[in-house]
């Protein structure tokens, strides 16, 4: 029976979206059962806890900001998440703990090890089977960003500095486990990306 957690992590506008869809397509057709997820939003809880922390035009002091979110991950992965495990199913989730530990943590200057330590709590030390990081400099996701005419968030509308600490923070996990960690150039083709994804993602299959 299959069991596949998969996650995708990066900055904004790296094409997380697009290579979670394409992926469970790609599953779907083998005849994988599959649930496309993402955090925060994946669960009707999630969604208003969304748009507070992405939308709310206040300000949002970093440590609540991160409970937040670990708030949404506790409820998203009892309610959705663990159940489609457990049912032999591959869940395949648009962000997790990485990036709390990425944003909150190596972004807003706050104890990554803390951060990362909520997040296990609240999931019960749930840990993906993979997790894909799209990589791509900075100024590049603002460029692709800024071409699609989208109105920024919260955290989009950091400064340049921020997302420079989130990438890093990111490199910085991928290297401390990469045997979890896939790390791919975002500047490749979609079809590129979506390759060299389903050829780490194959052997796990059953």
């Amino acid at each position: 029976m299959t069991r596949l957690f998969v996650t995708f992590e990066g900055g904004d506008g790296v094409g997380k979206s697009t290579q979670v869809r394409l992926l469970a397509a790609w599953l779907e057709e083998r005849g994988e059962t599959v649930v496309s997820t993402r955090e925060p939003g994946g669960t009707d809880v999630g969604l208003e806890v969304r748009e507070l922390v992405l939308h709310h035009r206040g300000d949002i002091s970093p440590r609540a900001e991160a409970l937040l979110y670990a708030a949404d991950r506790a409820h998203h992965i009892a309610t959705l998440v663990r159940p489609a495990l457990e049912r032999g199913e591959v869940v395949i989730q648009d962000r997790y703990i990485d990036s709390s530990v990425a944003y909150q943590g190596a972004g807003r200057v706050l104890d990554s090890a803390e951060i990362r330590s909520l997040s296990l709590w609240a999931t019960e030390n749930l840990v993906p089977d993979v997790t894909i990081l799209l990589d791509l400099d900075e100024r590049l996701a603002r460029e692709r960003l800024t071409s699609d005419a989208k109105v920024f968030d919260r955290l989009e509308n950091e400064k340049s500095e921020f997302h420079e600490r989130v990438r890093s923070g990111f490199l910085a996990l991928a290297s401390a486990e990469p045997e979890r960690f896939q790390v791919l150039n975002a500047e490749a083709s979609v079809e590129e990306l979506a390759a060299s994804i389903r050829a780490r993602i194959e052997p796990l299959l059953s």
